[in-house]
């Protein structure tokens, strides 16, 4: 039998609760530390898991033998430097998305990685769930690809003190946030896995005062195809995704859950090739984590390094066709 994996966890906010929801249904998994900056704040956190070891001291939690590895949720612009530490301690990594803030700390943190002998990899929940897989299992009954379009277009929770005057983390530009790195990311994954890496890209966007982008929209062109992305902090959608083939269109309610999938056939047939998922989705890009630590392995081929690469670079040529630099980028 297995042994449980025992994880740290950087960061106490909305997705670190999120991500322990889903945790808590593994048998496998094991919360044995928490680090905050604050500690009334580490320790509120762990009293609700029942975790009593509380680390203000990055350095030393990275070197603690507690752990086995480390879920980092830390705003986007410290994962580089969270990743680095505990990578060069000898602990497996498992890293919120955005992976990094740029091709440069993403490349150096995956071969890190490896010169440690170590699993790094991006907590993208989308492409590891069911109903993703089931896309990919069932794509080629649409013939030849022609189009994609994938919205994610969420209002976000923290806009309202936006706009009273109140920038919170989510809409700070020194923290590598913004529109494209916390929901166009969503669009990017599973383009990305199911078409390739795109030939050409044409984007824009509208930014906030604060300098980070408030939504955008992109087409990245292939051979034969195009994949749209719609994406936005500042409104909602009902908009389905879908793919359009020349002997139907799959379409999702979501692009998070890839819910209610549907294939229509140019005879006027239906086919649902949706399947049965966990509400808590989280719960599958963790169990796939574990399974990985404990089989000995240092990259998954669910959510594998080259995809994180190739996304990164997507999200790096937006940005520079918008105009969005971070400081992470100057460094």
């Amino acid at each position: 039998m297995s042994k449980p994996v025992r994880f740290g966890i950087i960061g106490t906010n909305t997705i670190s609760h999120t991500f322990m929801e889903g945790a808590l249904q593994l048998k496998d998994f094991q919360l044995t530390a928490v680090y905050s900056r604050k500690e009334a704040t580490g320790r509120a956190f762990g009293e609700k898991y029942g975790v009593k070891s509380i680390f203000t001291d990055l350095e030393e939690l990275a070197k603690s033998d507690l752990i086995d590895a480390i879920y980092i949720a830390s705003p986007n612009a410290f994962h580089y430097s969270h990743a680095m530490t505990f990578l060069n301690n000898g602990k497996h990594v498992l890293c919120e998305k955005a992976f990094a803030s740029n091709l440069r700390e993403a490349k150096e943190m995956v071969e890190a990685a490896r010169a440690n002998n170590l699993l790094i990899m991006e907590g993208m929940r989308s492409t590891v769930v069911p109903n993703f897989l089931a896309i990919k299992e069932n794509l080629h009954k649409l013939g030849t690809i022609r189009r994609a379009i994938f919205s994610k277009c969420q209002y976000s929770s923290r806009y309202d003190k936006y706009k009273a005057g109140v920038v919170m983390n989510a809409f700070k530009r020194e923290l590598s946030n913004g529109a494209l790195m916390d929901i166009g990311i969503y669009c990017i994954h599973p383009i990305i896995e199911l078409f390739g890496s795109p030939k050409e890209i044409i984007a824009s966007s509208q930014f906030l005062d604060s300098g980070v982008d408030a939504q955008g929209t992109a087409i990245l062109k292939y051979a034969q195809m195009d994949a749209i992305m719609l994406y936005s902090k500042v409104s909602n959608s009902c908009l389905p995704c879908e793919i359009q083939g020349e002997e139907g269109v799959l379409t999702s309610s979501d692009i998070y859950d890839f819910n209610n999938l549907t294939i229509r056939y140019r005879d006027g047939s239906e086919e649902v090739i949706s399947k049965p998922q966990e509400m808590d989705n989280i719960c599958y890009e963790i169990d796939e984590f574990i399974k990985l630590v404990q089989q000995g392995e240092t990259e998954s081929q669910l959510n594998s390094h080259e995809r994180t690469i190739e996304a990164i670079k997507v999200m790096d040529e937006i940005r520079r066709q918008i105009g969005l630099i971070y400081p992470a980028d100057e460094k």
